[in-house]
């Protein structure tokens, strides 16, 4: 099984095929995170549609799949906050906007035209990409006729029977309206299954990709961060396989470890340092960071070995246990020994 993306048409399809429905069974229902939260819960019907499917050996044959409509009640809590965040913040960038487009002045209609066009997203942009349109708010922009104050040519006190010497150009004028977001829109997921309905209920395969979104699926949205890998030229498929492999297998490691240190922090009831303070919860980059503050260095003195090790806390021996490890690793020795009596495994 496998989430459909949000650009696929497919997806888009079905997402509007369930909105007007009246109401559709329920899948999966859980109790709310905290006392005072709502239940979650999550409904949703199997759909099948006709879709092209692509093969390894690059067939495309027309197949029919089977889909799962979710609508989730905590993805839409979640969505439409998001939605209120990211249209607040981007309301303070177009009043900024606003008022600087509104204080330029053009001598001729030409110019101004050009500016509204550009503005609009008519003209090519910078290094040929096309200028981003706002994506919370509708903004229009038309040009109106002005005139304001100049200076006089000449010198001296001016007659009081004289106007004042007046410019006239144009100006933009900028007209925002928020978006609204409907309610109906938000909480939607659509997952794609080869598994027929006689072999796995709908509230199965919920629950199955549920567990599994618990594994390896939320560090791929992690590793697209760039600095997290590099490009990397790979001239051979069996290399691009062979890299999938290892980062799949590095990402089930990397979630057994987040899975290990919260059974563990949960069962004892302890807690470690995490980004806003002390956390149940951590994740394993949390987990991973709190170890780069240790620091042991090994020297060797004529005939003596010294090892001296900084920054351990209680909190690494406690993330040791939780994973079965040694902690004895970030101990240091009780006293200088004798380099020609060690050996180096």
């Amino acid at each position: 099984m496998t989430l459909v993306p949000r650009t696929c048409a497919i997806r888009q399809e079905l997402e509007a095929w369930g909105r007007p429905q009246p109401a559709l069974p329920l899948l999966v229902e859980k109790p709310g995170r905290t006392q005072a939260e709502a239940p979650r819960r999550w409904h949703g019907q199997s759909v099948m549609r006709r879709v092209e499917v692509e093969y390894s050996d690059g067939r495309v044959t027309s197949e029919v799949l089977r889909f799962v409509v979710v609508h989730s009640s905590q993805l839409a809590q979640q969505q439409a906050q998001t939605y209120a965040s990211a249209q607040g913040k981007e309301a303070e960038a177009l009043r900024d906007h606003t008022k600087r487009v509104q204080a330029q002045w053009f001598a001729c209609w030409p110019d101004a035209e050009a500016a509204l066009a550009a503005y609009e997203g008519q003209e090519q942009g910078r290094r040929g990409r096309r200028p981003r349109p706002w994506r919370y708010h509708a903004v229009r922009y038309r040009v109106v006729a002005d005139t304001r104050p100049m200076r006089r040519a000449r010198r001296g006190r001016p007659a009081k029977t004289d106007p004042p010497p007046m410019e006239t150009g144009y100006r933009l004028v900028v007209e925002v309206e928020a978006l609204a977001h409907p309610e109906e829109d938000n909480g939607w997921t659509v997952l794609a299954t080869t598994v027929s309905a006689e072999v796995c209920t709908d509230a199965e395969i919920l629950q199955a990709y549920q567990e599994h979104h618990t594994t390896v699926e939320p560090g791929c949205r992690w590793i697209k961060n760039p600095a997290a890998i590099s490009p990397v030229w790979l001239e051979k498929p069996e290399r691009i396989a062979a890299l999938a492999m290892l980062t799949v297998v590095g990402l089930l490691v990397y979630s057994l470890i987040q899975r290990q240190v919260r059974l563990y922090l949960r069962t004892h009831a302890q807690q470690l340092p995490g980004n806003k303070g002390l956390t149940a919860t951590p994740t394993a980059a949390v987990v991973l960071a709190l170890f780069t503050q240790v620091a042991m260095v090994h020297l060797c003195i004529d005939a003596q070995e010294v090892t001296q090790l900084s920054g351990v806390q209680p909190y690494h021996r406690l993330v040791c246990d939780a994973l079965g490890l040694d902690s004895s690793w970030y101990t240091v020795p009780p006293g200088p020994k004798n380099a020609r009596d060690s050996q180096t495994p």
